[in-house]
């Protein structure tokens, strides 16, 4: 079992950064590949990022790509994403889910967190 929670949602001009947090409970955290979605409103919860267990692999969402960097600290049972040139249309509530590999299918992943919203104004 494994309980997720995000941190570092807020309201930031685009343009701007933010820095999301996932903190997991649990000695397993390490052997979980690590995602991030988000589900903005009337719309489906879509892939942003992904990591491996190890840390060593990690694959984007088109559109992140060069903007979003997803990383991990074993050590401390947290995986973050660091958000840049953030834009308008990044506006959603961003979830963090743990899975036994790296998947862009949001149905792939066992563990979610409740989510933190991240809003861009323009």
């Amino acid at each position: 079992q494994v309980q997720l929670v995000e941190s570092g949602g807020g309201l930031v001009q685009a343009g701007g950064s933010l820095r999301l947090s996932c903190a997991a409970s649990g000695r397993t955290f390490r052997t979980y590949a690590m995602g991030w979605f988000r589900q903005a409103p009337g719309k489906e919860r879509e892939f942003v990022a992904v990591i491996s267990a190890s840390g060593g692999n990690t694959y984007y969402a088109d559109s992140e790509k060069g903007r979003f960097t997803i990383s991990r600290d074993n050590a401390k049972n947290t995986v973050y994403l660091q958000m840049n040139s953030l834009k308008p249309e990044d506006t959603a509530v961003y979830y963090c889910a743990a899975g036994d590999r790296p998947n862009w299918s949001r149905y792939e992943y066992d563990y979610w967190g409740q989510g933190t919203q991240v809003t861009v104004s323009s």
